[in-house]
C-alpha cells in the first residue's frame, strides 16, 4: 500500500513488497565508508593477535550499528520528517563512534572509549525506542519486538559501560566481547524477555528486495576500502614494475571478490528473499549474520593490500600470509554459506570449498618456507580466479558438456 494512503503513518507500508533505497540511506552509508576505513587502519597499525581481537570487536559493533539501522529503514519511511531526523541523528552518532574507534582500546584514552560506547549504545537504544513508537499504531507485534530489542541493548550496555571503567585492555576486550555476545544472541533467541515472551521471524514483515539491496551496497562499501588502499599506496610509489605488479595483484583480488559475490549470489539471494513466505527469517540468517564474514573478509584483505605494498620486494611476512589467506578464506566461507542459506537451491558451491582448501595449503606452504610477497599474493589471486571461473562455468552455459563434446570429436 502506498505510504500516502495511511495518514499520519511513519512507515513505508510496503506490505512485504518492494521498498526503494532512499537517497538519505545512501547519505547515511557515507559514514560507514569512514568506519570501515577506521577498522582496517586500526588493524594495520596494530597487527598482532591482540590487535586482531580488538579489531574484530570494533568491526562487530560497526556492523551491528549499520545492520539495525537498515532494519529500521526497511520499515520506516525516510520521506517523513521524524524518520529523517532519526536517521540523521543515527548518522551523527555513527560518525562520532567512528572517530573514537582507533583509540577505543588505547591506554589512557578513557575519553575516546567513553565516546565510542556512549555513541554506540545511545544509537542502538535510541533508534529502537523510536521505532517502537513509530510502529505502535500500525504494527503492535513489531513495536513490541523493538521494545524487547531496546531492553536487550540496555542490558548489554552495562557491559559496554563497565568496559569503559576498567583500565586494562584485556578486561575491556572481555567485557565488550560479552556485550556483543549478548547482542548477537538476541535475534536467535527472539529477544526473549521473561514474562513478555519472544518475537517470531514470521512477525517480521519486511521488504526482502530492500534488505538485499542494502546489504549488496555495504559489500560495495567494503570493497571500496580495498580499492582506496590500493590506489593510495600505488600513488605513493615511484611506479616501478614491482609497484605496478603489486597494484594489479591487489586490484585483481578486489575484482574477483566482487565477481564471486555479485555474479551469482547477490541476484539469487535477492530473488529468494523477495519471494520467500517468511522474508524476515531469510533476512536474519542470510543477510544479518552471514554477510558479516563476507564483509569482515574483505576488510582483512584490505589490510593485506596495504602490507603488500610495504613488502612487495621482500618475502611474505607472517602478517601478510595470515591477512591474505585468512581474509580470502573468511570471505569464501561467508559467500558459500550465503549461497547455501540465501537461495532456493540450498547447496554450498564445491568451487568455494576447493578454493578455501587451496588457500589453506598455500598459506601453510608460505608459512614453512620464504616466498616472495608479490608472487604469494598473485598466486592467491589465481586461486580466486579459478573459483570464479569454476562457478561461472557451472551456472552459465554448461561448460562441462561443451568440453566433453570437444574432446570426443573425431
Amino acid at each position: 500500500m502506498p505510504d500516502h494512503e495511511i495518514r499520519g503513518s511513519l512507515l513505508r507500508n510496503h506490505g512485504g513488497g518492494h521498498a526503494p533505497v532512499s537517497y538519505l540511506e545512501l547519505f547515511f552509508d557515507l559514514v560507514y565508508v569512514f568506519a570501515i576505513t577506521q577498522v582496517s587502519h586500526t588493524l594495520l597499525h596494530h597487527l598482532s593477535w591482540g590487535g586482531f581481537a580488538q579489531a574484530i570487536v570494533l568491526f562487530l559493533a560497526v556492523w551491528w550499528a549499520w545492520m539495525y539501522t537498515t532494519w529500521a529503514a526497511n520499515w520506516a519511511n525516510p520521506e517523513r520528517v521524524p524518520v529523517r531526523l532519526m536517521l540523521l541523528g543515527a548518522m551523527l552518532s555513527s560518525l562520532l563512534m567512528s572517530v573514537a574507534l582507533p583509540l577505543a582500546f588505547g591506554h589512557g584514552a578513557q575519553d575516546r572509549a567513553a565516546m565510542f560506547v556512549a555513541c554506540y549504545v545511545g544509537l542502538q537504544i535510541g533508534r529502537s525506542l523510536f521505532m517502537a513508537w513509530a510502529l505502535w499504531r500500525d504494527d503492535r507485534p513489531a513495536a513490541l519486538t523493538m521494545a524487547r530489542i531496546a531492553t536487550w541493548f540496555t542490558f548489554s550496555g552495562t557491559c559496554w559501560t563497565a568496559g569503559v571503567l576498567v583500565h586494562d585492555e584485556t578486561s575491556r576486550l572481555t567485557l565488550w566481547a560479552i556485550a556483543l555476545a549478548v547482542e548477537y544472541l538476541g535475534p536467535i533467541g527472539g529477544y526473549r524477555i521473561p514474562g513478555f515472551g519472544r518475537s517470531q521471524p514470521s512477525d517480521w514483515v519486511i521488504s526482502g528486495s530492500h534488505m538485499a539491496e542494502r546489504c549488496a551496497l555495504f559489500i560495495i562499501i567494503a570493497l571500496g576500502e580495498g580499492v582506496i588502499v590500493t590506489g593510495a599506496n600505488y600513488a605513493g610509489t615511484p611506479g616501478s614494475t614491482t609497484d605496478t605488479a603489486a597494484f594489479l595483484a591487489a586490484f585483481t583480488g578486489s575484482v574477483l571478490m566482487w565477481w564471486l559475490y555479485f555474479d551469482v549470489g547477490a541476484e539469487r539471494g535477492a530473488r529468494h528473499i523477495e519471494h520467500h513466505a517468511e522474508p524476515g527469517r531469510i533476512a536474519r540468517s542470510a543477510y544479518t549474520y552471514l554477510h558479516m564474514p563476507i564483509v569482515a573478509g574483505i576488510v582483512i584483505c584490505a589490510v593485506a593490500d596495504g602490507l603488500l605494498f610495504q613488502q612487495a620486494r621482500l618475502p611474505a611476512s607472517t602478517g601478510l600470509i595470515l591477512t591474505q589467506c585468512g581474509g580470502l578464506i573468511t570471505f569464501l566461507t561467508g559467500v558459500a554459506l550465503f549461497k547455501r542459506f540465501g537461495s532456493p537451491l540450498g547447496n554450498i558451491p564445491l568451487s568455494h570449498i576447493a578454493g578455501g582448501a587451496l588457500l589453506l595449503l598455500l598459506g601453510g606452504w608460505a608459512w614453512l618456507r620464504p616466498v616472495p610477497a608479490l608472487g604469494f599474493v598473485a598466486t592467491t589471486a589465481a586461486v580466486m580466479a579459478l573459483v570464479a571461473l569454476w562457478e561461472w562455468g557451472s551456472f552459465h552455459g554448461g561448460w562441462q558438456d561443451r568440453l566433453g563434446r570437444l574432446l570426443n570429436r573425431p
